[in-house]
């Protein structure tokens, strides 16, 4: 077990976050949801008692432009001081913008719980891990909108090419 999970993490609930962005992936990604669901498992290893686990946010994009109220409901037991950590796979499973990720991890700092992904345990009170929550979740962002640019890319070179589909009206 890690030095940073405290005794007075453990006396709060485990929140595991899983989420995927489209219902296709959520129909026929299922090792990723699966993967994600797991780390309920890894939360009972570290200690945690008790294991939350949201998932209507499943098919719902982190970007910020879809309402996402398992993220809401997750934001209000961190506020509440119920969360003693919160899993994700990665920082891009929580939010990718910077708005929504910053905003639960001041909030995260401010209630003294851990944020914990495949990589390690975070504690946004500590300078350190704090930088690192950041990087990834510019990292996320950034991702996101690379993957933005390079669609678009590929559709404009299929419109230059005249093998771009449009759906004929009825």
């Amino acid at each position: 077990m890690s030095e940073k999970i405290r005794p007075e993490h453990l006396q709060r609930s485990a929140y595991v976050y899983v989420r995927q962005s489209t219902v296709h992936q959520v129909h026929h990604h299922r090792e990723g949801q699966q993967l994600q669901y797991n780390l309920a498992q890894r939360a009972e290893q570290l200690g945690f008692a008790q294991v939350v686990v949201i998932d209507e946010d499943l098919g719902r994009s982190g970007s910020g432009l879809q309402d996402r109220p398992g993220f809401g409901r997750l934001l209000a037991a961190v506020c509440q001081g119920s969360v003693g950590a919160v899993l994700a796979l990665e920082a891009s499973r929580l939010a990718r913008n910077n708005r929504d990720w910053q905003h639960l991890v001041d909030l995260c700092g401010l209630t003294e719980t851990l944020i914990i992904d495949a990589d390690g345990i975070y504690d946004p009170k500590q300078i350190n891990d704090r930088l690192l929550l950041g990087l990834k979740g510019t990292m996320s962002e950034f991702e996101l909108g690379l993957l933005r640019q390079r669609a678009r890319q590929a559709y404009l070179q299929k419109v230059k090419r005249g093998c771009a589909l449009w759906e004929v009206p009825v």
